[in-house]
């Protein structure tokens, strides 16, 4: 099966060079195109434009960063939308609020094509070793077709229903991830400034009722100041500020979340949106006297 890819962030570039390893035809496109040559050095095919990939491929994934980038690449010249039809599958795997899904959706399908969205559960790890959580929803038969994809790029997948469940249960998982590391980072910056070895208490924590691989994961590098990239703190943001709306049209009061979020951009403001989402703990480290 020839795979269409569409970003090479982060995620896109392991994603899709996960594909190549598992003898899947690729065929990739990205915005600056020189983040292409290293995918084209193991196989790759590079598309100059959206449409072009589109055109070759039955299949096609898109992975972008936030929705101006997940509409742009669909209804930009040059885009999905110029070169979809029916026969072909699109499937949007960026993380991207339900209005926006469902505004792709009801475009790609007016081509007579068919469409997922299928946002992801994980970061760059468990994109690179093929563990990600996919969340799809929309149309079952391209899912089933998909079936073989998913299973290369994630260790399970699960089908939500109509086009907008997949972008909703994203946010819902984000929100409670962002809203549990400003937590962790208050317990963190709390445990050393009491006198407490902070290294004592990953240790606690990994022992208890509370223990998750997120902790594991991030607890020593944090204490290390470590902040390197696996999800940007900028898309952390982004993601609770779509939840935070989520809440809104169904009246969900949210404050440990809105919480979460002022830290997230006040993070931003100082310059770490970049950097790893567990940044956010120098947001605390700023107040010290």
């Amino acid at each position: 099966m020839e795979v269409g890819f569409l970003g090479l962030g982060i995620m896109g570039k392991a994603m899709s060079m996960n594909l190549l390893k598992n003898g899947f035809k690729v065929t990739v496109w990205n915005r600056t195109l020189s983040k292409c040559n290293e995918l084209l050095a193991h196989g790759a095919s590079v598309g100059q434009t959206p449409a072009e990939v589109v055109k070759k491929c039955k299949i096609t994934i898109a992975m972008l960063s936030d929705p101006a980038a997940a509409l742009s690449v669909v209804f930009d010249k040059d885009g999905v939308l110029e070169q979809i039809c029916s026969g072909k599958g699109y499937i949007d795997m960026s993380t991207v609020d339900p209005e926006t899904s469902c505004k792709i959706s009801e475009a790609i399908t007016s081509k007579g094509a068919r469409f997922l969205e299928a946002p992801v559960s994980g970061s760059k790890q468990p994109a690179e070793t093929g563990q990600l959580v996919i969340l799809a929803a929309g149309e079952k038969a391209l899912y089933e077709e998909a079936v073989p994809v998913f299973n290369v790029l994630g260790k399970k997948s699960f089908f939500l229903g109509q086009v907008g469940n997949g972008a909703k249960m994203k946010l819902v998982v984000n929100m409670i991830m962002g809203s549990m590391m400003n937590a962790f980072s208050e317990g963190l910056v709390l445990a050393e400034r009491s006198g407490l070895n902070p290294h004592s208490l990953l240790d606690v924590l990994d022992l208890g009722a509370i223990a998750n691989p997120m902790f594991k994961g991030k607890g020593p590098a944090m204490l290390q100041d470590n902040y390197s990239p696996a999800f940007p703190l900028k898309h952390q943001q982004k993601d609770m500020r779509l939840a935070l709306a989520l809440g809104d049209e169904n009246s969900v009061s949210m404050p440990i979340a809105a919480a979460a979020n002022e830290a997230f951009k006040k993070a931003r403001s100082m310059g770490l949106g970049d950097l790893d989402f567990s940044a956010v703990i120098e947001t605390l480290k700023v107040l010290k006297h």
